[in-house]
């Protein structure tokens, strides 16, 4: 605002000035010349007049026409050189020049007005399509957002429908193939147990008992491995002693393998993390079952827990057989990776490590492969968060 003010008052004096100027320029190029009819000189001033009021506005064009009144009487005007005026023709033809100075000074500054206005109206006019211009922008644009959000929360919803269908068709699945199959090894331990089995049929009922155990566990595999997938996997966590769950799921893998040695190295003793029970359980489960398919009969596996970086807790599952090929590190935590090693039972899917990999991350941890100390067998690592305290 003040600069606009400033602006105004350096242009009303520029046009003062050339007000007075203007006529004393014109006057010092007139002078001499000497013309014989010097009387014609005022419709010289006369333009100049009509440019300032054109130009300038009123003001300057009525002091333009005052002064140049003044400096033609005085110049040009017998006698000259004063302001004095002999003939009356002269004083009627001054009074003219002057009235019709200020006529065209008028004219020249309401042309300049109108002018003016119209380069406001003009300007006016280019903001306000600018504006609309704007706003038809940002209309198109919120349109556009709002179709994309639309179409966003249709997504959610589909997303959120397919979950729900994805959960359901779990528990029924689950629910569908556990029920006969734990009727399956119910009838068949069972009927192992009963005295009255004729002793050829004993091999066979086994076997179904055996193959029975075997796809429940597929079974139960596949189940975690979609849950994973699906973000349909269910944690409750709370504070569990690191120790107490290997030695829980030692006592598991001596159901199947009585006869394998499990070193327990906790350091410190004590060590607990964040983790559901139940899920920490099957990692430690499916590591304890893996070394025990590579192990060698007759070597121990080691169990190593201690504190890792970052308030982590790390525990370390090791064996003493062949070890991991090289041309499966790169993948052993996928879906479906067989190594060449497999158990008493027909082995698994290859979905134990994936499996593994799923359960940790989903607790805020990683899994991965270490090189053995000593060069002979594998050792699996995964991290945990450590429990508060």
């Amino acid at each position: 605002m003040r600069s606009a003010g400033t602006s105004r008052s350096l242009s009303a004096a520029a046009g003062l000035a050339a007000a007075v100027l203007g006529p004393v320029a014109l006057t010092a190029i007139l002078v001499p010349l000497r013309a014989p009819q010097p009387r014609d000189y005022v419709f010289l001033y006369l333009g100049v007049v009509a440019l300032l009021g054109v130009g300038r506005g009123l003001a300057p064009a009525l002091l333009a026409a005052a002064s140049s009144f003044l400096l033609v009487d005085f110049f040009f005007v017998p006698p000259v050189h004063t302001l004095t005026i002999s003939d009356e023709q002269d004083l009627a033809n001054l009074l003219v020049f002057f009235g019709a100075a200020g006529l065209v000074g008028g004219v020249g500054s309401r042309r300049r007005r109108s002018q003016l206005a119209a380069e406001a109206l003009t300007e006016q006019l280019r903001r306000a399509n600018d504006e609309l211009a704007r706003l038809n922008r940002e209309q198109a644009e919120a349109a556009a957002v709002a179709v994309r959000l639309a179409r966003t929360e249709q997504q959610v919803r589909v997303l959120e429908e397919s979950d729900r269908v994805r959960r359901d068709l779990l528990a029924n699945v689950s629910h569908e193939l556990r029920t006969p199959l734990g009727s399956i090894l119910t009838n068949s331990t069972g009927l192992l147990s009963d005295a009255a089995l004729a002793p050829g049929l004993h091999g066979e009922v086994e076997s179904i008992a055996t193959e029975a155990r075997r796809l429940n566990r597929l079974v139960g595999d596949m189940l975690d491995m979609a849950r994973i997938e699906g973000n349909a996997l269910t944690l409750h966590l709370e504070p569990v002693d690191v120790g107490a769950a290997v030695e829980a799921s030692v006592e598991r893998l001596h159901v199947s393998s009585p006869h394998r040695t499990v070193d327990w190295e906790g350091d410190p003793p004590g060590l607990q993390v964040v983790a559901d029970w139940d899920r920490l359980g099957q990692v430690l489960d499916n590591l304890l079952r893996n070394a025990d398919r590579a192990a060698p009969e007759g070597t121990p596996i080691t169990v190593r827990a201690a504190r890792g970086a970052r308030s982590m807790i790390v525990v370390r599952v090791s064996d003493q057989g062949p070890g991991v090929p090289e041309e499966l590190r790169d993948r052993l935590f996928s879906r479906f990776v067989r190594g060449d090693t497999s158990d008493a039972n027909g082995g698994g899917a290859g979905l134990g490590l994936a499996i593994v990999r799923g359960l940790v991350e989903a607790h805020a941890g990683r899994v991965w492969l270490e090189d053995t100390p000593g060069g002979s067998g594998a050792t699996f690592a995964f991290s945990l968060p450590a429990a508060p305290g």
